[in-house]
């Protein structure tokens, strides 16, 4: 069975002052906080376990979580160094959830169910990213570089441009071999000196070079990368608010 893996340990300094005592994966969207708005796709998507890896104000998400009674069931994983470190020390503490097929989000990720609808149902190859396509990619964008088949060949925010054809968006599935690769590779780069300053994505690179890496484009459908202000209105657009909040909101514009 599929399970999932969520890295939410980082503050969000960029999104201050309203990360100012929450992380932001309890940032609210329609009145539902970005992390109830994961765990309810990936319900969606039939995942029924979730592990959430912890830093910055962890005492919320526990609070949050511990009346919780829904699918999926969650666990809490505490990264005590959050605030000296990268994403790759979260997905060390997390390795121990890696074990079979599973998905990696991103905390701060937005998306509607299609997206890992699309990701789960395209063929099972050791890791696969979905991707999406633009006309043109900033600076901060994750960009990829792939073959014509879908191959992952790099991913980084400092590709050069003429090889850049799609951006990760911070969802991919690990299935087969691939959770025990990336486990390997993840114990593999903490022994550098520079692994408090690295990044998962980092690995993934590195395993892209040995043909283990696929990406499946989730072009048309909607998500959304939370990490500054004004993140948070586009952001509006990729989910729907609840029924009755919307017949709330209607009612409120009629009255």
């Amino acid at each position: 069975m599929t399970t999932a893996v969520i890295l939410s340990a980082g503050q969000g300094r960029r999104l201050l002052p309203l990360t100012a005592t929450l992380p932001k994966c309890l940032l609210t969207i329609h009145q539902r906080t970005l992390l109830e708005w994961q765990l309810d796709a990936l319900a969606r998507c039939g995942i029924r376990r979730a592990t959430i890896v912890t830093g910055f104000a962890s005492e919320h998400v526990e609070r949050q979580l511990a009346p919780r009674t829904a699918a999926p069931g969650t666990a809490l994983l505490y990264n005590p160094f959050f605030r000296v470190s990268d994403n790759l020390v979260s997905c060390w503490i997390a390795r121990g959830a890696m074990t079979g097929d599973f998905v990696l989000l991103n905390g701060d990720t937005l998306f509607e169910p299609a997206v890992l609808e699309r990701l789960l149902a395209a063929p099972p190859r050791p890791v696969r990213l979905a991707v999406d396509r633009k006309e043109a990619y900033d600076a901060d964008d994750m960009k990829v570089s792939l073959d014509a088949d879908g191959r992952l060949r790099r991913v980084g925010k400092r590709l050069a441009p003429e090889i850049v054809g799609a951006e990760s968006i911070g969802v991919m599935v690990f299935r087969g071999e691939g959770p025990a690769l990336f486990r390997a590779a993840i114990e593999q780069a903490l022994r550098r000196p520079d692994a408090l300053h690295s990044w998962y994505l980092s690995v993934i690179d590195e395993l892209a070079d040995h043909g283990h890496v696929w990406t499946e484009n989730i072009q048309g459908l909607r998500w959304a990368e939370i990490d500054a202000p004004a993140d948070i209105a586009r952001a509006l657009g990729v989910v729907q608010p609840p029924a009755d909040q919307a017949l709330d909101s209607t009612s409120a514009r009629t009255s």
